[in-house]
Formats: structure tokens, C-alpha cells, sequence
């Protein structure tokens, strides 16, 4: 029986990055023994309505998230909200909802940082992602176990 059935949420919006984070991710799920399925949406901002979606929809059928994704900064404001407002949302999954979230979604100055952070054989964000996630699980099953004294 695998340690845990993990759902991947992965931002498209840069195929090359989101690639690598996938393959960082998915070698350290193999490693540790999970299982997982995978979704993509457009962008990062997407990942945390989904991942509520999904713990809403399948009740106990995910363990943990990752949230894999990469927002480059540019000429506007956008990069500011996108990295806030996704980091926020994956923020408060883990506060309001109590569910295991990695977050892999890199926040980058340019695409040559942004490799670097994506690439299973350098940073390897998306490997990072799975054990934040995996170690949140096994806490949060910890303390199920846990009784509290009144």
C-alpha cells in the first residue's frame, strides 16, 4: 500500500519549466513510495481553486498537493499578484482547510533563474514541493493520533 495518493496541480503557462517540475516531482513520489495523479491548468492563480476543488469532490480519495507552476517577473504589476494571490491561496489550504500543500510554484526574475530552480539535476523545486507536502501528511497524521486532554 503506498504511504500516500498525492494530486499534482500543474500551471502551463511555462511548458519547458513545468516539465521539469513535474519530473522532479513525480521521482520523489516514486521514491517515497506514492502514488499520484496529475492535472494542469492554465496558471498559477488556477492551482489553489482546483486543489480545493479536488479535496472537496473526493473527500479522502488525495492525501497531499503539489502545487507546481513558475511566474516570471515582467514589465507590469501582474507578477506581483500572481505570486501573491497563489501563494496565499495555497497558504490558507493549509490553515482553513488543514490539507498537506507543497508549494513548487517558483517566483523568478527571469527564465535563466527560473531553470535553474525547475531542474531535477540543480534546485529541483518540484522534488522540494513533494517533501514539504509529505512531511505536512505525516504531522497531520501524527497528531490524529494525538488525544487531546480536556
Amino acid at each position: 500500500m503506498p504511504i500516500a495518493h498525492v494530486l499534482i496541480v500543474e500551471a502551463r503557462f511555462h511548458e519547458n519549466i513545468g516539465d521539469m517540475l513535474v519530473r522532479g516531482a513525480r521521482e520523489a513520489l516514486e521514491a517515497a513510495g506514492a502514488t499520484y495523479e496529475h492535472v494542469t491548468v492554465p496558471g498559477a492563480l488556477e492551482i489553489p481553486a482546483v486543489i480545493k476543488i479536488a479535496s472537496e469532490r473526493t473527500l479522502s480519495r488525495f492525501d497531499a498537493y503539489v502545487a507546481l507552476g513558475c511566474v516570471i517577473r515582467g514589465e507590469t504589476y501582474h507578477f506581483e499578484i500572481v505570486s501573491d494571490e497563489s501563494a496565499r491561496g495555497i497558504g490558507e489550504l493549509g490553515v482553513h482547510y488543514s490539507l498537506p500543500v507543497g508549494n513548487g510554484i517558483i517566483t523568478a526574475e527571469n527564465m535563466e533563474q527560473a531553470l535553474v530552480r525547475a531542474n531535477p539535476d540543480e534546485k529541483n523545486v518540484g522534488a522540494g514541493a513533494v517533501r514539504a507536502a509529505l512531511r505536512v501528511l505525516e504531522l497531520k497524521r501524527e497528531n490524529s493520533k494525538v488525544k487531546k486532554v480536556s
